[in-house]
């Protein structure tokens, strides 16, 4: 068991470490203050993180009680923000860093509940909650419709990766090899979803969505 906790606890903090950068291209591209750009770095770092302990009550949460996930997300925000012309331009690599991040936090997040002897569905949504909780929280702040709802195969990424590693659960794989296996494979179903726009099909209306007339 201890071992088990060494290994989640390493992939959280690399989980974090790669999605503070993503939250902190973010802000350096919506053009936030230093202060900003930190607040977003935290908030996709710890975001997802922290919604998955509050909800199977591993409780304070994992950034309330190590200082060591502040901490890396707020290092990750100052360098991104002093090293912003020589980041951001390189979008490409952010979207394999967000990717990678993706299956990693898919893999963690399953991989804690099922510690914490919740069922599958559970575990599944522990896995979903961790990889895109931060993701959703930074877009709302920012006034957008989030990620999650509209981009290629993001959550469908994470919900595959989780529904992988629970039939992994049936084998005797050790839990480094199964976090290694789900997070692979959903790095590359998100990097081929951006590279063949690969989406979920969107409901067709006869009228343009500005124009339907108001639910009440």
């Amino acid at each position: 068991m201890e071992l088990e906790q060494s290994i989640i606890y390493i992939l959280d903090l690399l989980g974090t470490f790669i999605f503070a950068i993503t939250g902190a291209v973010k802000g350096v591209r919506l053009k936030l203050d230093i202060l900003g750009v930190v607040v977003f770095a935290c908030t996709v770092g710890c975001g997802g993180g922290m919604l998955r302990d509050a909800a199977i009550g591993a409780t304070p949460v994992a950034a309330f009680s190590n200082s060591a996930y502040i901490l890396i997300c707020v290092g990750t925000g100052l360098t991104v923000f002093f090293l912003a012309p020589k980041v951001v331009g390189r979008w490409r690599v952010i979207l394999f860093a967000d990717s990678l991040g993706l299956g990693v936090f898919t893999a963690l997040g399953v991989a804690k509940g099922a510690m914490f002897g919740i069922g599958p569905v559970g575990q599944l949504l522990c896995g979903v909650f961790s990889a895109v909780g931060g993701g959703v929280v930074r877009d709302v702040m920012s006034r957008s419709i989030p990620t999650v709802l509209t981009s290629d195969f993001y959550a469908t990424a994470s919900l595959i990766g989780g529904i992988l590693y629970l039939a992994l659960e049936l084998t005797e794989i050790g839990l480094l090899s199964k976090c290694i296996i789900v997070s692979s494979v959903v790095f590359l179903i998100r990097l081929v979803a951006i590279k063949y726009n690969v989406h979920l099909p969107v409901a067709h209306t006869a009228l343009p969505v500005d124009d339907q007339p108001p639910l009440h």
